[in-house]
């Protein structure tokens, strides 16, 4: 449906129409004086350049040809030549109405729904996930779920880091350990154990001691490279260790992404694309696309209007082996292959805005993607500690993803407990407690997260995320408990709202229109959101929208309200007042609990 924006612009684009002057200038927005009027129209401002004309005199003519109709309550020109706009209250009710009516609030989804391809994980196998994967994973879930509620195929790909010398690191640190293991013995033939060799314990364990070993221990390095070497030509004791540590790596990981509320379609990696590399390389070549530079196979990406230099894209380096970038090339082309996407979306750190502009071209200039094909990458900042640097444990090592969860849920639980003893209610149960506490701390880390734009760095506070006040997602979730609590007391009377009142009606009250008013935002917010791949923006809607649904709450009396009409028509507007809640907690990967 259109938003209320929309159709006021429709009113005043035939108004400066019908005065003579370009229906361009009727654009309203929302006013930025809320206090003076809810609306407001500007363009008698611009149109007075165009026209050598008095703005007050343009904006007058045109409040004159605005039909009366009964869509406002006031429109007034105010010099210099604003028009000021409250819509009626008779309006506003077959707004909220008309969203109430539709499961999707009146949100338009796509005419035409098309393959979006969301690209968020990037985490590599033998590696715990850390408080660096928390801001793709966040980001990345909500635009998936964004994208696929405005009707499209959305397939959310983790994209693993499985092919390099992480692997070779791991082979050998796993053979300095156990070298008995068959997988090193060289006379062996037989058919490999099927239980993997190590724990994931162990596994986190190796890779980082190989790692560091490998920067001073040149012996190593070179076995470690060797390792890579054969895995990655097919050597079948390498290949079945890493199938080993990829079982392992990827349960764990299944794990740890389900603890954030996220899910992949596909849990592919560089592995799954590298018999597609010789013949991608080759095509290059052929079609001259790419050239040989000292040695290498590069791309020219270079483009005439560049205001900075764009290094050529490397596909290969001097001694043949591939690279990220001949990945991820390949990687496009197998999806093109089989999903034939019209979007492509990545998320990963902005220090890689350059890599993804080198990788979008090259895949453009190479045909790997039509020219309509969207090719989106959103670059995020770091979650800072207090001191402004990336966030750290205590002792200055980078926390462990499932840590950092475990700590904000402690927090919860504490404020949970301390609320309930405060307020004199029964204990509440621990399971439940702990429960709460989970779908509570997460909110606070996602809220925390997607209430920024992802391009920015922000300082992660324990303290504030995890409060039941301002705007954080604790205060966001215990808003929706209380609209569900006045709900279920309401149903307990075994009143019945359509005995009293079929739909919202105006009952007079100016927190009662603030509510609606923020709440028949939902449909512009949702397209903007969309459109800009923005979660940050769903964030500040619900905000709004909980801060007027709190005013209403308190200066309205609802379960004690006598006239049954006036009661039933407030249920009518706090029920769609939390279904708008959900859908947006739900966009945003937030569980709500039943109380807190």
């Amino acid at each position: 449906m259109k938003t209320i924006l929309e159709q006021l612009t429709e009113k005043f684009e035939a108004a400066f129409a019908a005065c003579g002057y370009d229906a361009k200038f009727g654009k309203v927005g929302l006013s930025n004086r809320p206090d003076l009027c809810e609306y407001q129209c500007n363009g008698a401002m611009a149109a007075a350049k165009q026209y050598k004309k008095a703005p007050f005199l343009i904006a007058d003519e045109v409040v004159a040809k605005v039909p009366d109709d009964g869509t406002f309550s006031m429109v007034e020109s105010v010099k210099p030549g604003f028009i000021n706009l409250k819509v009626s209250p008779a309006f506003l009710d077959r707004f909220v109405n008309a969203m109430a009516a539709e499961e999707a609030l009146g949100v338009e989804k796509e005419a035409e729904p098309k393959t979006v391809i969301v690209d968020y994980g990037g985490a590599n196998v033998a590696k715990p996930l850390h408080v660096g994967h928390l801001r793709p994973a966040l980001i990345g879930e909500s635009i998936k779920r964004i994208c696929r509620f405005m009707g499209n195929h959305v397939i959310g790909d983790v994209h693993l880091g499985d092919w390099g010398l992480q692997m070779g690191l791991v082979i050998e640190g796993l053979r300095d350990r156990k070298p008995d293991l068959v997988y090193f013995d060289e006379a062996y033939t037989g058919e490999y154990p099927k239980e993997a060799p190590f724990t994931i314990a162990e596994l986190e364990e190796i890779y980082p001691a190989a790692s560091l070993r490998s920067k001073s221990d040149e012996e190593f390095a070179r076995r470690a490279h060797e390792a890579t070497y054969k895995l990655q030509n097919g050597d079948p004791a390498c290949r079945a260790l890493w199938q080993h540590i990829m079982h392992v790596s990827v349960a764990d990981l299944e794990k740890n992404y389900r603890n954030l509320n996220v899910q992949f379609d596909l849990w592919n990696g560089e592995s799954t694309v590298q018999d597609r590399i010789p013949g991608m390389l080759a095509e290059f070549e052929q079609s001259g696309v790419a050239y040989e530079s000292q040695g290498a196979l590069v791309i020219d990406v270079a483009e005439p209007e560049d205001a900075k230099e764009i290094p050529p894209c490397i596909v290969r380096k001097q001694d043949g082996a591939s690279l990220y970038a001949t990945s991820d090339l390949a990687t496009i082309l197998e999806r093109e292959e089989l999903y034939h996407p019209k979007q492509y979306v990545y998320i990963t750190d902005k220090r890689q805005d350059m890599y993804f502009v080198q990788i979008f071209r090259a895949a453009r200039k190479a045909g790997l993607v039509p020219e309509e094909v969207r090719l989106d990458h959103i670059g995020h900042g770091t979650m800072n500690g207090k001191d402004g640097k990336p966030f750290k444990t205590r002792d200055g090592g980078v926390m462990r993803l499932e840590n950092l969860i475990s700590m904000v849920s402690d927090a919860v639980l504490g404020k949970i407990e301390e609320s309930h003893k405060n307020q004199g209610d029964s204990q509440i149960p621990e399971a439940e407690a702990r429960e709460t506490a989970r779908k509570v701390g997460l909110a606070a880390l996602q809220y925390g997260d997607l209430s920024n734009q992802a391009y920015k760095d922000y300082v992660f506070d324990l303290e504030r995320f995890a409060s039941f006040e301002g705007n954080t997602g604790p205060y966001i979730l215990y808003t929706i408990v209380r609209i569900k609590s006045i709900l279920n007391k309401y149903a307990e009377t075994g009143l019945d709202v359509n005995d009293y009142c079929d739909e919202i009606r105006d009952m007079g009250s100016e927190s009662e229109k603030a509510l609606k008013l923020e709440m028949a935002k939902i449909v512009e917010t949702m397209d903007s959101a969309y459109q800009e791949l923005a979660p940050h923006k769903i964030c500040a809607y619900i905000y709004d929208l909980s801060n007027a649904f709190n005013r209403f709450y308190h200066e309205n009396k609802i379960m004690a309200e006598e006239d049954k009409r006036k009661q039933a028509s407030y249920i009518r507007l706090i029920e769609l007042t939390k279904r708008a809640l959900l859908l947006c907690t739900d966009l945003l990967g937030m569980e709500c609990p039943e109380r807190m």
